[in-house]
């Protein structure tokens, strides 16, 4: 029995646990600057589980605008403490730089997973659901509406079909394919 007996697993806690958390202070990031609905029962679940380090930060770190940059702080602090776990935990040498870049690129990541599955969500939704509104429905349009707003202003008017969807799925798409190699290489190079 090798140390990667008792690391994979430790690995694997560390991981969902930091992703989870990162993942729920991401969505309440979105939500708010959004402005989505706070009255919300996942609304207060999110503000619920992210409160208690947010109350502390916001006494040192104030928004710029509705952006509330104690959780992109937040983040960024807890994704770089799980990306140092893991360094540490394999044994991989990684240079600070390397490890903000990495990092930063991670987070980039999840935004564009975060908002494709949204997309991709009230679509579903929508095709099943139609004039029936739920809590999840009413976030998803909240986190998705901009972005729609905005796809379907780019599009000519094609008679009522609304294909706002596909493009910003596209769009979500092409953006990851275009941002986020470039950013693993050079924090590579820089490890």
């Amino acid at each position: 029995m090798g140390m990667n007996y008792f690391t994979n697993p430790i690995e694997l806690i560390l991981n969902t646990v930091f992703s989870l958390y990162i993942g729920a202070v991401m969505l309440r990031f979105l939500l708010q600057w959004c402005r989505a609905d706070f009255r919300n029962p996942i609304s207060k679940f999110l503000i619920m589980l992210t409160h208690p380090p947010l109350k502390i930060m916001r006494r040192f770190i104030p928004s710029i605008g509705n952006i509330d940059t104690s959780s992109l702080v937040l983040m960024m602090a807890l994704q770089l403490l799980a990306d140092g776990s893991m360094a540490l935990l394999q044994g991989v040498p990684m240079s600070i730089g390397g490890l903000i870049l990495t990092a930063f690129a991670q987070l980039i990541a999840l935004l564009l997973n975060v908002l494709f599955y949204a997309v991709f969500a009230r679509a579903l939704l929508s095709w099943f659901n139609q004039g029936s509104f739920s809590d999840v429905s009413m976030l998803l349009y909240s986190l998705t509406e901009p972005m729609l707003r905005i796809c379907r202003g780019m599009l000519p008017n094609l008679g009522g079909l609304d294909l706002s969807v596909i493009v910003a799925i596209m769009g979500l798409q092409l953006a990851e394919m275009l941002i986020l190699p470039p950013l693993y290489e050079l924090a590579s190079l820089i490890s």
